[in-house]
């Protein structure tokens, strides 16, 4: 019989992503992209993260909560695979695993202190939909953390690719500027599956309250509209 353990959630990310479509596929690839994490209120106490401040950056470990199931299988289907080639759910980083959870090593930005004394942790290159929950926080240590010469499996076979994007000026300026650059970069990465090139197909990302409609034909993803997402 397998053994269990209860988790507590300690916090929630407040990211600009309501939905996964779109979330860079790994943690740090996207540094312009500003995440705050809020700790629940038993947690919210000072000394509980005195000394974080000096880490430039943070191990968090979350709940793939868009990808709950109760089963799982011993294989997955990473996209950028193609969608087809199966490897070990173990040699994965795919949501659908048997406990669910995530793994991100992103940078510290400023730990915010209300008038009550109630931290908020900011972070860039969160990987996270809005509302996960967060499960733990430990600072990344370079000593033991860091490994120059580290093998890369199959993921060397599948670095990202980076695409071309255009965003006409009058479609940009409807955006706030501090969101600008970190949508530049995350479709520069591809949002698309790895299956899903048809130059024909018109795409829909929610991103910081608004809904970015663009496509991709060799390589160059432009943007066609941006509109305000109506609450």
């Amino acid at each position: 019989m397998s053994e269990t353990y209860e988790l507590k959630t300690i916090g929630h990310v407040r990211s600009d992503f309501p939905e996964k479509f779109g979330i860079p596929r790994q943690a740090g690839i996207v540094d312009a992209l500003e995440s705050a994490i809020i700790l629940e209120p038993e947690y919210r106490r000072e000394e509980a993260l005195r000394g974080l401040e000096g880490f430039s950056h943070i191990w968090v470990i979350w709940q793939f909560s868009e990808a709950v199931r109760d089963s799982w299988s011993p294989t997955v289907r990473p996209p950028r695979l193609g969608g087809n080639k199966r490897v070990g759910v173990f040699a994965s980083r795919s949501p659908f695993r048997p406990n669910g959870l995530g793994l991100s090593c992103v940078r510290l930005k400023s730990i915010e202190y209300s008038s009550s004394g109630e931290p908020v942790i900011n972070v860039f290159g969160a990987d996270l939909c809005d509302k996960t929950p967060i499960f733990d926080i430990k600072p990344y240590v370079p000593l033991s953390d860091c490994v120059p010469d580290a093998l890369e499996g199959y993921t060397k076979m599948t670095k990202e690719h980076i695409l071309s994007v255009h965003i006409p000026e009058e479609k940009a300026l409807l955006l706030p500027k501090n969101k600008l650059a970190a949508l530049k970069e995350i479709l520069q990465l591809d949002p698309r599956p790895g299956y899903d090139d048809s130059p024909e197909k018109l795409y829909g990302l929610s991103f910081a309250g608004y809904n970015i409609k663009f496509s991709v034909k060799n390589d160059v993803l432009c943007v066609s509209d941006i509109e305000k997402i109506k609450r």
